[in-house]
């Protein structure tokens, strides 16, 4: 692959973006340093923590392991794309009610995998909890104020007539 800079073209938290950048330039730098979107952060850089995790077409990805030209023509759902016309989505609520969110490092990447795993089973038990969230580390809480929030989100979510 090339090293030259290259305009890329995808769509971001329901927003078309362009960039113009190194290919193999991180989608973890891309969305943070050219984008401004700094809810998304980096961990250990390596894959591991789950920090950096964002949606892909769907998927939850590490976006300090792709490089942005993997996301051209993509559609990526950040931390930023969580809240609608400045309401908190339920996991965002849930984390802040229950204690989710500690020092904010793994925060984020904690959301971004939550949405995944209530999209995909909206009513989880504590084990599919712990599993939908494997790939997240967290330093603060000891996981429990976390999982407590997910099962708080899903209950909202059944209230107001939605999943995840």
């Amino acid at each position: 692959m090339s090293t030259d800079c290259c305009m890329l073209e995808f769509t971001v938290n329901g927003e078309p973006r362009r960039v113009h950048t190194l290919p193999m330039k991180r989608l973890l730098d891309v969305l943070r340093e050219d984008l401004q979107l700094t809810g998304t952060k980096e961990g250990c850089g390596e894959g591991e923590c789950g920090s950096c995790s964002v949606r892909m077409n769907g998927e939850l990805v590490n976006s300090c392991l792709v490089p942005v030209l993997q996301a051209s023509g993509a559609t990526i759902e950040t931390v930023e794309g969580l809240a609608q016309k400045g309401v908190l989505h339920p996991l965002q609520q849930a984390f802040l009610e229950c204690g989710g969110a500690q020092c904010g490092v793994c925060t984020p990447g904690m959301l971004m995998a939550a949405t995944q795993l209530l999209d995909r089973n909206p009513h989880p038990t504590l084990d599919e909890i712990r599993e939908g969230l494997a790939g997240n580390l967290c330093r603060c809480t000891g996981f429990m104020r976390i999982f407590e929030s997910v099962v708080s989100a899903a209950a909202r979510a059944d209230e107001v007539g939605h999943a995840g």
